[in-house]
């Protein structure tokens, strides 16, 4: 009967730190901030780089008043970078670097801008298929260049995103692979270089979920 009871004694220990009494306390960490007197500091590390990004958003877009537009935009890149770094932890499937994922975000947004733009916008959508200072030889020329380019605007923002993601993980895995069989010398090499492009894959997963809402909040201009 003593070993029955024994389960829920406090004997978890990490590095001589009793980790059983936390357990009281995860109610502080999911607490919601209305009830604190200030935010904390992941509070702060969260909300500074959003309103950097919703004045910017706001500039891109030529809003004089923000409306809650710029939230899209930020909450799709918050979404695509989380995935691009949890990709990165081992066994942990990586959504964004299949064109399933990227195109059911990049096409929707598009289609999206595109009907909106000819029917509220007609006229500004058809100066958009002819720049400023174009000969009048080339026009044709240029309507269908600006057509193609507007077409292939959700494969881009789609194969960009997923190209970058399998690329990094391709390289990682092949450096992964062939650090078993080097010789003990090449060893701390390949751990440099494995560490050196680890941190070239965190840079590239917060960038890609930035371009991709960049891109998409340029598009939207174009027809706001």
């Amino acid at each position: 009967m003593t070993n029955l009871f024994t389960i829920f004694d406090p004997s978890t220990s990490l590095m001589n730190l009793k980790l059983n009494w936390i357990s009281s306390l995860i109610i502080m960490m999911i607490m919601p901030s209305m009830y604190w007197m200030m935010n904390n500091r992941l509070m702060k590390m969260t909300s500074m780089p959003m309103m950097m990004l919703n004045k910017e958003f706001k500039v891109l877009m030529n809003m004089k008043s923000n409306k809650g537009t710029t939230l899209m935009f930020i909450s799709l890149m918050m979404m695509i970078m989380f995935n691009n770094l949890m990709g990165l932890f081992p066994y942990i499937f990586t959504s964004t670097s299949h064109l399933t994922m990227t195109l059911t975000m990049a096409l929707p947004l598009w289609l999206s801008f595109m009907l909106f733009g000819w029917t509220k916008n007609t006229e500004s959508m058809f100066t958009h298929l002819v720049p400023t200072g174009t000969p009048t030889i080339l026009m044709p020329f240029m309507v269908c260049i600006e057509s193609i380019s507007n077409m292939i605007r959700p494969g881009t923002l789609s194969v960009r995103l997923t190209a970058n993601m399998i690329a990094g993980h391709l390289i990682l895995t092949l450096l992964g692979n062939t650090t078993m069989v080097v010789t003990t010398k090449m060893l701390p090499m390949m751990l440099i270089i494995q560490m050196l492009l680890l941190i070239l894959e965190l840079a590239v997963a917060i960038i890609q979920g930035y371009v991709f809402a960049v891109l998409s909040t340029l598009y939207a201009s174009e027809v706001n």
